[in-house]
């Protein structure tokens, strides 16, 4: 949006009704607004919170592709902000729009940012928000890797996650330090079926990747890289769903989904360089397989 006569005229007055406003609007369509006036606002089908306590850091920009950047700060809120939501990683990703508004007349508005939530803190009741400019996705590495595993694993292929060939509903039996948990009533499928895939808890929607997939004295007994950010209490629902290990053998035979594999399980190892010719059988050049 650009800058209003109405509101350059403002700005030049030298006597100015300013104020700050951030939209937030989460991948999963729920939307927030807060302001740092002393009074709520309203414009574009969103409301701007005036009790939020949201304050914001110094903006930079530039004119050319270096990824403009801010931080914006604010105290934990039920009834906006959530420390619960942001421990499940609903504000990763987030896109967050920045206005100087006139809120006296607030058609009277510049956008001073547009971009995403980076990176999130926690502390002391509090959060800290990184926030990341337009240009932020220019600077992520483009291009192809040529090697035997599919880049995608699971995420590439074209599986249901629905589907109850790959996903099961079990109660947590045991926990330990919100990483190993003892899992009653999933016993269907063999030991490392859900490795490398996603346990999720049904209560919060948090999700965390399994590490080990083992069946012990009848119940399944699931490692994951790291804790879940929600607490975890026995008889808690959680669902698992199958993992991918990269390989073609697992795209095909696990999956049956060869057509979206994308790695190139036939190009050579590191050590084909050491076969010598063998002394019997074919020696044209041709495949050593």
């Amino acid at each position: 949006m650009s800058l209003s006569e109405e509101f350059a005229a403002h700005l030049a007055s030298g006597l100015t009704t300013l104020a700050r406003c951030w939209r937030v609007a989460r991948e999963d369509g729920v939307v927030f607004g807060f302001t740092d006036h002393d009074c709520a606002l309203s414009f574009e089908n969103t409301g701007f919170l005036a009790d939020s306590g949201l304050t914001a850091a110094a903006l930079e920009q530039g004119s050319g592709l270096g990824v403009d950047n801010t931080e914006t700060l604010g105290a934990l809120s039920a009834d906006a902000i959530t420390e619960e939501d942001i421990a499940a990683g609903r504000y990763d990703g987030a896109e967050v729009t920045c206005w100087l508004v006139n809120w006296a007349d607030v058609s009277q508005r510049l956008v001073l940012f547009a971009g995403q939530i980076g990176e999130v803190t926690r502390s002391g009741g509090a959060f800290r928000a990184e926030l990341r400019g337009l240009s932020e996705p220019l600077n992520q590495p483009v291009g192809r890797v040529y090697q035997k595993s599919c880049p995608g694993g699971v995420d590439g292929c074209a599986v249901d996650e629905a589907d109850p060939a790959f996903r099961i509903a079990a109660l947590v039996v045991s926990v330990q330090e919100n990483m190993v948990f003892e899992l009653d009533g999933a016993v269907a499928f063999d030991a490392d079926w859900f490795t490398h895939g996603h346990l999720i808890h049904e209560g919060s929607g948090l999700r965390g990747v399994i590490k080990s997939d083992q069946v012990v004295d009848g119940q399944r007994v699931v490692e994951l890289w790291t804790p879940i950010d929600v607490p975890v209490a026995i008889g808690d629902s959680m669902v698992l769903v199958a993992g991918h290990d990269r390989s073609f053998a697992t795209a095909r035979f696990k999956f049956d989904d060869v057509l979206n594999f994308r790695g190139f399980p036939d190009i050579p190892g590191d050590d084909w360089i050491t076969h010598v010719p063998r002394k019997d059988g074919v020696n044209d050049g041709g495949s050593l397989r």
